[in-house]
């Protein structure tokens, strides 16, 4: 049974918009609330695990879609583990374990036959480690109202867009599908924020997209093309890190160093910030993805400008704790610590 890709659109539309406020009263009901700490963008206790809505309805979606089937796989898989995770807690390096076991699992539905054993090997563990660290780089960016939700919905019409360029069905139904799931949620989160995607959430997404970039390259997309929707996920994250390790500070310990987090410190709302982001976002993605329709220099142009926008946007909050710099007063930093926000 296969249902036509507007069919699977309207029933992730339908699916995640019933299914969000059942799931809300649930995790209320079972106290499964994300509460405030040092690194959190919130100040009061809100219910984690809305992310179950968009899961279910992308995952059925995809499942009643002939040729996004395998995309379910490691949506679904990755988000039990994210839910395992927000209704109990799961250990790192156990949690670590069953991220790459699921990266495996989808690195051979996705690795095409026909290498070396050594090169198979080698292509299965590298694409699983891939997996592994998207995962946790779209977990770390989920972190303020509305962000994530938004760049989902922006990667999976990018994902949709590049399947129609390249005539790549997988790719045209699983960004079609995965973004009408994601819309359902943005009510919820978007202004006040009454739920949070939670792990379940961010690890379904972020494994979803993170298994589209692979097979897109797999398929002979441009490398800047198929990592086009994620790139500033990427560069938030790998600079973070960078920077973190350069002055000697635990990387691996909670922090609230990535750019998007130090311009809500500044004084920008979490509005601000995601349009902000989704508006770099989307421009990034259409420069890389023009880029590979181009000549060798129009896409050395593109992707030069691309990374060149990337870079004025991780720099932006220095840049902005500099002009908000003078003369010492009494007054404290106005921090954007808004009631009702996601806490990553």
């Amino acid at each position: 049974m296969s249902v036509p890709l507007a069919g699977g659109i309207l029933l992730a539309l339908i699916v995640g918009t019933l299914l969000q406020p059942l799931i809300l009263r649930l995790l209320t009901a079972a106290s499964v609330l994300d509460i405030p700490s040092d690194r959190s963008s919130h100040d009061t206790p809100i219910p984690r695990g809305g992310g179950v809505g968009v899961a279910v309805a992308a995952g059925l979606a995809l499942l009643l879609n002939e040729h996004a089937r395998s995309i379910a796989v490691p949506l679904l898989l990755f988000a039990a583990i994210g839910l395992l995770e927000d209704i109990r807690g799961v250990p790192v390096r156990v949690r670590l374990l069953l991220q790459l076991l699921v990266g495996v699992a989808t690195s051979l539905a996705l690795v095409p036959g026909g290498h070396p054993t050594y090169l198979q090997v080698a292509l299965v563990v590298a694409l699983a480690a891939w997996l592994t660290a998207y995962v946790n780089a779209f977990n770390f960016m989920d972190g303020i109202n509305g962000i994530s939700a938004v760049h989902a919905i922006l990667a999976g019409l990018v994902y949709a867009a590049l399947g129609v360029l390249r005539d790549l069905p997988l790719l045209t139904a699983s960004g079609s599908l995965i973004a009408a799931a994601s819309l359902t949620f943005l009510p919820w989160n978007a202004w006040v924020a009454r739920v949070f995607l939670g792990d379940v959430g961010s690890y379904a997404l972020g494994g979803a997209f993170g298994a589209l970039a692979a097979y897109a390259i797999v398929r002979g997309i441009p490398p800047e093309a198929a990592v086009a929707p994620l790139a500033l996920y990427l560069a938030d994250t790998g600079w973070t890190l960078l920077r973190r390790i350069r002055n000697g500070e635990a990387w691996y310990r909670p922090h609230r160093n990535h750019a998007y987090q130090r311009l809500t410190d500044s004084g920008w709302s979490h509005q601000q910030v995601t349009a902000l982001t989704a508006g770099i976002g989307a421009t990034v993605a259409a420069c890389l993805v023009a880029a590979s329709f181009s000549g060798p220099l129009l896409r050395a142009a593109l992707d030069v400008t691309a990374v060149a926008i990337l870079a004025g946007y991780l720099a932006a909050p220095a840049w902005l704790a500099a002009q908000r710099s003078g003369p010492p007063t009494d007054e404290r930093p106005i921090h954007a610590r808004t009631v009702n926000s996601p806490s990553r």
